[in-house]
């Protein structure tokens, strides 16, 4: 299953979340790198800083492993890359998989990247746009752009549906000032 990056190229998923259709649930998580430089692992690709990146260290493909303790609903998966900033460091085929653990993943997305510059937007969706249940997401580095060995990712962001209220619908609040609100209703 082949996909491009055509839902809004860039457009930052904190846009996403002002909605207040979706939240996003890396945090629950357990995340793993199949090997990174020193100073460049996890807390990079989590901290929120365009700035700083996620650098693997070995031969492809290069992973990331995000496992959680319980099956969870995940409907997108956000990806920030450079290319004008990392060049040959930057993926240009990307294969996202799903399951239960390690041994049984299924590919769900593939993703042919050109110069990529901003966030790629992967919906996790079925051909019903139901969102997926997985306990464990993997994201595979298959090849680099100008043959490139290791990679860069500057930031990965994992997005749920936000459940309707079963005390009542209200109308949703999506200017900052009414989300500060919200709680309370």
């Amino acid at each position: 299953m082949t996909t491009s990056n055509k839902t809004p190229p860039g457009a930052n998923p904190k846009q996403l979340e002002r909605t207040g259709t979706v939240r996003e649930i890396g945090s629950q998580a357990v995340w793993s790198l199949s090997s990174c430089k020193p100073g460049f692992g996890v807390d990079q690709l989590r901290d929120d800083n365009l700035e700083t990146y996620w650098q693997s260290d070995g031969s492809q493909p290069h992973l990331v492993n995000i496992q959680f303790g319980r099956k969870t609903t995940v409907k997108a998966l956000c990806i920030y890359v450079d290319y004008k900033s990392d060049e040959s460091y930057t993926p240009s085929k990307i294969s996202v998989r799903v399951g239960n653990s390690f041994h049984n993943l299924q590919e769900i997305r593939q993703l042919e990247l050109v110069e990529p510059t901003g966030w790629i937007h992967v919906p996790l969706t079925d051909n019903h746009k139901k969102p997926t249940r997985t306990f464990m997401i993997q994201i595979a580095v298959l090849a680099n752009h100008q043959n490139g060995r290791d990679t860069h990712m500057r930031q990965i962001k994992i997005y749920t549906p936000v459940e309707e209220s079963s005390i009542g619908k209200f109308p949703r609040c999506t200017t900052i000032d009414f989300m500060m609100y919200c709680s309370i209703r």
